[in-house]
Formats: C-alpha cells, sequence, structure tokens
C-alpha cells in the first residue's frame, strides 16, 4: 500500500489506519498475520511492526483507535517488565 493520501493536521495517514485496523483483527493461525502485513500492506513484516509501535506513542493514533493501542501498550509494557 502506497501512502498517497495527505492527511490534515492531527489526522493519521491512511497506512498508518490500516495498519491500526489490521492490528484489531483475529487471527485463526502462525503466519495468517503475516501474510495479510505483506499483501494487503506491502509491508514487510519488521517495517510494520516499526510503524506499529511508533503510532503507540501517537496521539493521533490513540484518538483514532483508543481501546486497540491502549491494548498494545499494555502488551508493550508487560514485555518491557519481563526483561
Amino acid at each position: 500500500m502506497t501512502d498517497q493520501e495527505h492527511p490534515g493536521p492531527g489526522e493519521l495517514s491512511a497506512r498508518d489506519r490500516a495498519v491500526l485496523a489490521l492490528e484489531r483483527r483475529p487471527w485463526p493461525g502462525p503466519g495468517a498475520k503475516e501474510r495479510a502485513i505483506r499483501e494487503e500492506l506491502g509491508m514487510v513484516p519488521v517495517r510494520y511492526y516499526q510503524v506499529l509501535n511508533a503510532l503507540l506513542d501517537d496521539a493521533r493514533a490513540l484518538a483514532h483507535d483508543p481501546i486497540t493501542v491502549n491494548r498494545l501498550r499494555r502488551v508493550r509494557e508487560s514485555r518491557r517488565d519481563e526483561r
């Protein structure tokens, strides 16, 4: 997916909204999510997770999808605590 949309101030790009939408979905098994990342977003999984991690610190992402962002922030924090 190319990000040709020019969001206004305070708005997420189409790519960022698509990343959050993909993250909301349930996944049936291993590999399904990575396949969707490649096929639907045209991204490699490493880049997807970089974008996703940056979105977790973006107030616009929190305003757009607070349930998903807060859930992922909790997951990220619990993983940090395990280290």
